[in-house]
């Protein structure tokens, strides 16, 4: 093959050598970094947890109904008693 096809030999060769990465893993890592890096100062530890988490999963939190959300959580404030 090395004679036949010189230009396709050098081209497998150097596609056999490039290794094989998990690009969303990475990203996430990525992502935790640049988060922990700018707030770490400034935020507990759960805050950051949870940011990341969002970051992550930027996906999911795209396709989510805020004023679904907002008036659950107006509904479930609403059933506190107060004591006097």
């Amino acid at each position: 093959m090395n004679g036949c096809y010189p230009n396709a030999w050098i081209a497998y060769r150097i596609l056999l050598t490039i290794p094989v990465i998990v690009a969303s893993a990475e990203r996430s890592f990525s992502k935790l970094k640049l988060i922990k890096s700018y707030l770490q100062s400034t935020m507990s530890q759960e805050r950051l947890n949870g940011l990341a988490m969002l970051s992550i999963e930027k996906d999911l939190v795209e396709k989510l109904e805020y004023s679904s959300l907002v008036e659950t959580f107006a509904t479930k404030n609403a059933r506190r008693v107060i004591f006097q």
